[in-house]
């Protein structure tokens, strides 16, 4: 008897003491804010604390019913009346308490936003930098709920086991053991110096990006998706991956209703829901069902007093930091950097503050709740690391920020219905370096635009651009005819061999012009240190055959720019990648020449050959150099940390999964001498299946028992 009446005592007296602290720190902001505001004032000083007690009170009351309203009416009404029930929970705290009086509305707004500044910067000087505040209560309630439970206790093992999936966007593994060993990551570290986990490494396979990779762990597949944005020929639709209208529809494309979230799952922040039932700011889900997710979700974060308000406070010193830190790189003359200005400075206050907060709430509300898997993906680190760059002291911050997350919702699981586990993976790692602007002073579009311009191509025809492609035909002529020598042409003739330079009777091509469907002459995307070029009036995946008649500059001209190092393109033997140097025939593993994937390591070559041969690919794929002394790519966007294509550290994803959790056999790749690892998204999505099935937080039925 007594055994039981411990721990529940001492529970209960920890509820008391949190709720002091609480009353206690509110009731100081208050009498803070009657100093400042004039509107505000209290007949006697404790008459603040009375308050306090007031506001917690009318919270409770109101809370019940605004998650039923929200319940029923989405999950904006849940955050356009969340922040008004704050400010009404103060005006009525103010209002039912005789010794206190505020004279406007405007007045109790205010007093809402200093209690908030006060507890924050109150916050910061006792070191408490976490969000473990936004859950606090959900906690107590939790461990309220266990101690409800029979005298005896569940026996040992018997709890459900859940899951939860946090995708830190961007870490590489590399970076991961530098947060260990540095102090960056303690919860992590100590997790892995435990032996409770294991961390791993695995190969993110171009393109590298967060929507093909999210959509392999979460679908099981990412055919169809070569880049993070791409031209399709068919539809003359530029699909961007993160956009809610093409989230939907390559969710359409890619799902078999068995994704991994599809047994009761919850998605929170992802491109693709993984068929969850339940999805929070899931970019797949905004224009169709759900929207941003059911309203209750949102009550705790956007209705609990000062939450949300001190969360924008934060948001606020976020942003006042990032223009210090650029400032500082600046004036430092830290290289290679890019321009942190404009949109960016709060983007990084939302992403690393007020959306980080909104996470670690809805993860917790569906843990207290039991959710048998929870998937969230928490971009702090990459969205900063592609500004600042991969390892520089506010990417390390927000990773460590990232970490805070972890030993929170490691807090939430001991208050939990269920036992739950944690697997920590990311999408992609992440690469440095100059961008291909910085190297050359224009943009990839216009060095395509510039060697494919039909003027230029005649002064170079003209000249004898033969001598350009004088040793890259013979080795073409020379690979292409060794392989298959009987391989049927993109014209659907056969032949021997191919010559890609200019014919030297030839005058210069032309341009391609518009289609008569008004579709663009060209489109350039950018996709890190991987570029995609389209030519939409030519159908079809346009053949470098064709490419060498209309535009015999293009390829010797890109070749010949600063920091780019192939090109993949398509011939009547297949996809080809081209160097300066040398070709190597893709899907045959031919090489003629000086082999131009050979700085890129020995799974460039598989990768490439897998999307070169995709129906979504573009005429033309162009890949920056890496440094060999610095490992350094070379993005074709103005972004100083990058990740789409080959080169650093972008393909040394992170799987870190409890150590009785182990990788199975089956599932490793050793084409590669000496290594074994989980080869791409795929391979990642069926090993986390597995491990769903095999602790039960996964019942689905087999395709082949519902067939």
């Amino acid at each position: 008897m007594d055994t039981q009446a411990g721990p529940s005592l001492r529970a209960s007296g920890r509820d008391v003491r949190d709720g002091l602290i609480g009353l206690v720190a509110t009731g100081v902001a208050l009498l803070v804010a009657a100093w400042v505001l004039d509107g505000l004032s209290f007949a006697h000083w404790w008459t603040a604390f009375v308050v306090a007690a007031a506001m917690g009170l009318v919270d409770a009351l109101v809370r019940p019913v605004l998650r039923a309203l929200a319940g029923r009416a989405g999950a904006v009404t849940a955050l356009v009346l969340g922040v008004l029930v704050q400010v009404a929970v103060v005006e009525l705290a103010l209002l039912a308490v005789p010794s206190a009086s505020v004279a406007s509305l405007g007045d109790a707004v205010a007093t809402l936003v200093i209690v908030a500044v006060v507890s924050t910067v109150t916050r910061w000087l006792l070191g408490i930098t976490d969000s473990s505040y936004i859950v606090a209560d959900l906690i107590r309630r939790g461990e309220r709920r266990r101690r409800r439970t029979p005298a005896a206790g569940p026996a040992p093992g018997s709890s459900p086991v859940g899951v939860v999936v946090v995708q830190v966007d961007g870490l590489p593994f590399p970076l991961l053991q530098h947060g260990v060993v540095s102090g960056v990551l303690p919860t992590l570290a100590r997790w892995v110096r435990s032996g409770s986990h294991d961390a791993v490494r695995w190969w993110a396979r171009v393109p590298s990006t967060t929507p093909a990779s999210q959509a392999a762990l979460l679908h099981g597949t990412n055919d169809g998706i070569p880049a993070f944005r791409w031209y399709e020929k068919d539809t003359g639709r530029l699909m961007v991956a993160n956009r809610p209208a093409d989230a939907a529809d390559l969710e359409v494309r890619l799902s078999d209703g068995r994704g991994l979230l599809a047994d009761g799952g919850v998605s929170v922040s992802n491109i693709f829901s993984g068929d969850a039932p339940t999805a929070f700011m899931t970019m797949s889900r905004i224009t169709g069902r759900g929207g941003l997710g059911p309203g209750r979700g949102y009550v705790r974060f956007f209705a609990s007093p000062f939450v949300f308000p001190r969360a924008l406070v934060r948001t606020l010193g976020e942003m006042a930091k990032e223009l210090h830190q650029s400032r500082r790189q600046r004036l430092r003359g830290i290289e290679p950097r890019v321009r942190r200005r404009g949109a960016y400075v709060a983007l990084r206050g939302l992403t690393n503050v007020l959306l980080r907060d909104l996470n670690v709430a809805l993860v917790a509300e569906h843990m207290i709740a039991g959710a048998p898997v929870v998937f969230v993906d928490l971009v702090d680190y990459d969205e900063i690391a592609h500004h600042a760059g991969v390892a520089r002291p506010e990417s390390l911050a927000a990773l460590a920020g990232v970490d805070e997350v972890l030993g929170t919702l490691e807090r939430v699981a001991a208050a939990a219905p269920r036992d739950y586990r944690f697997v920590v993976l990311s999408d992609h790692g992440q690469s440095q370096g100059p961008t291909f602007r910085q190297l050359t002073g224009r943009g990839l579009e216009a060095a395509v635009r510039e060697h494919t311009d039909a003027s230029r191509t005649a002064t170079l025809a003209d000249t004898g651009d033969v001598e350009v492609w004088g040793p890259l035909n013979a080795m073409l002529a020379e690979v292409l005819s060794a392989v298959r020598p009987a391989a049927r042409r993109s014209d659907g003739r056969r032949g021997t061999g191919v010559v890609v330079g200019p014919d030297r009777g030839r005058r210069g091509a032309a341009t391609a012009g518009p289609s008569d469907d008004g579709r663009p002459e060209l489109v350039v995307v950018g996709s890190g240190n991987l570029g995609l070029a389209w030519f939409p009036g030519l159908p079809g995946r346009v053949p470098i055959e064709e490419l060498r008649r209309r535009f015999p500059a293009l390829i010797p001209g890109l070749l010949a720019e600063p920091g780019i190092a192939f090109v993949v393109v398509d011939s009547a033997r297949g996809p080809l990648a081209v160097g300066p140097d040398g070709v190597r025939v893709l899907l045959d593993d031919v090489v003629e020449g000086r082999d131009p994937l050979a700085a890129f390591g020995p799974r460039a070559a598989a990768d490439l050959a897998r999307v070169a041969v995709m129906d979504s690919c573009p005429d033309l794929y162009v890949h920056s150099t890496v440094d060999p002394r610095t490992a350094e790519v070379h993005a074709f966007e103005e972004l100083v940390g990058c990740h789409g294509g080959l080169g650093g550290w972008q393909n040394d994803a992170v799987l870190v999964h409890p150590a009785d959790w182990p990788l199975e056999a089956d599932l490793l790749d050793r084409t590669v001498e000496g290594e074994a690892l989980l080869y791409g998204a795929e391979a990642v999505h069926r090993q986390l299946v597995r491990w769903l099935e095999r602790c039960g937080a996964r019942r689905l039925p087999t395709p082949e028992a519902t067939a």
